[in-house]
């Protein structure tokens, strides 16, 4: 094996997976890699970032529920707040707008049709250094 792990793939919980994967697509800008309704799992993502979406069903082994929190680590405070823009303009759910918190995180929060949310954000401590 080698020393690092690679980039870890949330699991997130929707209750409707056709208007999930639309919502991921058309709003938030994810690619539909695979899957749908009829698994009731699906791959989506946007250059690095990957994730699954489940439905009821697949996921009810586990029991995970919404709402989940998916943290985004981006590569400045531009590209942050440039992807908050975006998505203000697509009509995603905006839930907090971008903001350097004292924790030394320029961060924006936004949530999909289930509640899941999203923390997008960039650790400007490293700038600092």
């Amino acid at each position: 094996m080698d020393d690092e792990f690679p980039a870890a793939v949330p699991e997130i919980p929707v209750s409707d997976m056709n208007a999930a994967l639309d919502y991921y697509e058309h709003k938030l800008g994810f690619n539909i890699d695979w899957g749908g309704a009829e698994g009731g799992i699906a791959g989506v993502s946007q250059g690095q970032c990957r994730m699954f979406l489940t439905d009821r069903d697949f996921r009810g082994q586990h029991g995970n529920e919404p709402p989940v929190m998916i943290w985004l680590n981006l590569s400045s405070n531009a590209e942050v707040d440039d992807l908050f823009e975006i998505w203000k303009a697509a009509a995603v759910k905006i839930v907090a707008a971008p903001e350097s918190k004292p924790w030394k995180l320029h961060e924006f929060t936004a949530g999909d049709l289930d509640g899941n949310l999203f923390r997008v954000f960039y650790d400007f401590s490293r700038d600092t250094r």
